[in-house]
């Protein structure tokens, strides 16, 4: 881990100078830029200071929540297909229900019917139909390609590419159209 990029990305996030976090802190600019260059390395008690000017605590700031798939294929697809009401589910998401927003693939059959309910809120969803697409979720980078799908919350930078042309199946809650 950086430490002083950490920093540094929680400073612009912040929306402070590096002159503003050393004035707060009662330190030097030029300390403050070594530090988030990883020249040099702040005491505990320094960084403590720092962090608080920051808005954090330290144990906010070495916190590193375990990385979550993102990509999905076929193979991670729960199914469920209802004689009653002739009808095949495909939760394409795998434990969407703990989001708030459950994405599904639903094949009706003749006379077949259903009625999901799906609230949505700060997420984005997305279904490959044809070519592939590269998801960019801050500084990582995923590939997802045709039958595959993908979910993220929108608490990062983030955007979709594609090299070769692709046409998905996109959610994006709230909508943001």
């Amino acid at each position: 881990m950086s430490i002083g990029g950490k920093l540094k990305d929680l400073r612009i996030q912040k929306g402070l100078t590096q002159e503003e976090l050393a004035d707060r802190a009662e330190l030097s600019k030029g300390f403050i830029s070594q530090v988030e260059r990883d020249l040099t390395s702040p005491s505990i008690a320094t960084l403590m200071d720092i962090l608080q000017c920051l808005g954090t605590t330290i144990g906010e700031f070495f916190y590193e929540a375990p990385e979550e798939q993102i990509v999905f294929s076929q193979n991670d697809f729960f199914v469920k297909e209802d004689t009653d009401l002739n009808n095949k589910i495909e939760w394409i998401i795998p434990n969407a229900q703990k989001n708030s927003m459950e994405p599904i693939r639903l094949t009706l059959a003749p006379g077949g019917s259903t009625c999901p309910d799906t609230p949505h809120e700060g997420e984005e969803f997305g279904y490959v139909l044809q070519g592939s697409v590269i998801i960019h979720l801050g500084s990582r980078s995923c590939k997802a390609k045709k039958g595959e799908s993908f979910y993220y919350t929108c608490s990062q930078t983030h955007y979709l590419e594609s090299r070769t042309g692709a046409s998905i199946l996109w959610i994006s809650s709230p909508p943001s159209f």
